[in-house]
């Protein structure tokens, strides 16, 4: 079994929707009010950031800008909510329980933008999604096009997520699919099964489970256009509290480099302190595989700076969910994202 437990690798559509709903209607109410955040004390602007999982080295830039004072020396006192099973981030931004969120992977933004909901992406701190396709070793799989015909072990999420893309790039096909239950058991037993997963988690488990090095298909390596780990903010918050938006956006930048190029030790102390099922020996082995990968400094970060969001990446998205009927083809998807409140911008 996975450390993420039952977490859905790709999105609940239907409990983002139910989350995108409730925001609507929050800010709806709200009107045209200002939306300042809290200041304690020491004059410092309160933050609630909620992640989408329970602490791990996927959150390991926030908990660094977090254990190296990066962002109280912007004059920001943050404060992680760590997410988990029961966690729906879209209702914490609704109920005012957080000032911004993290959004696993694009479809998150865009089921907010499709619900109407106004909160958007501000930030991606991983170029590349994290979904992987895990097969057994086999020397004639080379590419994902060469798993064609072989079974599937996809959650029911994925099927309107990452499926969509694999359908329209390589011609799979629906009755390849069997239902995933976040166990081993199924893809272990059958030599041809594909199992869905995330680079820095199934990997690992299978071989220390398992005994053999599966064969891993990162999707981003092949074209798949999603970002993840982005930062939401709703617009309201992000309208009258710009300077503290920005200043969260580059501490956490800050915070994100030191962990991939530098020493993540004071963050890995706050992960496992926040988690104990944590270990280091699964907190090592997932930045490294961040690194390696190029997940965060990689792909468009590596040309405009961390945290990076790029029109052609959105759209290319939204093209190819779109025209496989995930959303309404006069969807303005540009609402999903926002480039503003990064570094050098607005």
């Amino acid at each position: 079994m996975s450390r993420r437990g039952n977490r859905l690798q790709s999105p609940d559509r239907r409990a983002v929707l139910a989350g995108a709903g409730a925001l609507a209607a929050t800010t709806a109410l709200a009107g045209c009010g200002r939306q300042e955040a809290p200041v304690d004390d020491d004059g410092r602007v309160r933050l609630r950031f909620a992640t989408d999982w329970r602490a791990q080295a996927e959150h390991g830039g926030f908990y660094q800008a977090l254990a190296s004072g990066a962002y109280e020396k912007r004059g920001l006192n943050v404060q992680i909510l760590q997410g988990g099973p029961t966690v729906n981030v879209p209702q914490l931004l609704a109920s005012g329980a957080v000032e911004l969120g993290m959004g696993s992977n694009s479809f998150i933004p865009m089921n907010l933008v499709a619900e109407g909901a106004p909160v958007k992406a501000v930030a991606a701190f991983f170029q590349k999604d994290p979904q992987v396709l895990i097969a057994h070793p086999d020397p004639a799989l080379r590419t994902i096009a060469d798993l064609e015909g072989r079974p599937f072990l996809l959650a029911d999420a994925s099927l309107n997520a990452f499926w969509v893309w694999l359908k329209a790039k390589y011609g799979f096909t629906d009755d390849q699919v069997r239902k995933y239950n976040f166990n081993l058991a199924p893809f272990l037993a059958d030599e041809r099964a594909v199992q869905q997963g995330y680079l820095t988690s199934e990997p690992f488990t299978i071989e220390r489970e398992a005994g053999f090095a599966p064969k891993v298909f990162l999707l981003a390596d092949e074209g798949y256009p999603s970002y993840a780990a982005m930062v939401l903010a709703p617009n309201a918050f992000a309208r009258d509290n710009g300077a503290a938006l920005r200043n969260f956006i580059a501490a956490s930048i800050e915070g994100w480099r030191d962990y991939i190029q530098g020493d993540g030790k004071a963050a890995d102390a706050l992960i496992r302190k926040a988690n104990p099922d944590m270990t280091q020996a699964i907190l090592d082995q997932a930045r490294a595989k961040l690194k390696d990968n190029g997940l965060v400094d990689g792909g468009d970060a590596a040309l405009y700076g961390l945290g990076a969001m790029i029109d052609d990446r959105w759209r290319e998205f939204f093209e190819v969910t779109s025209q496989a009927g995930v959303y309404p083809t006069n969807l303005d998807w540009r609402q999903a994202f926002t480039t503003q409140y990064l570094p050098g911008r607005g």
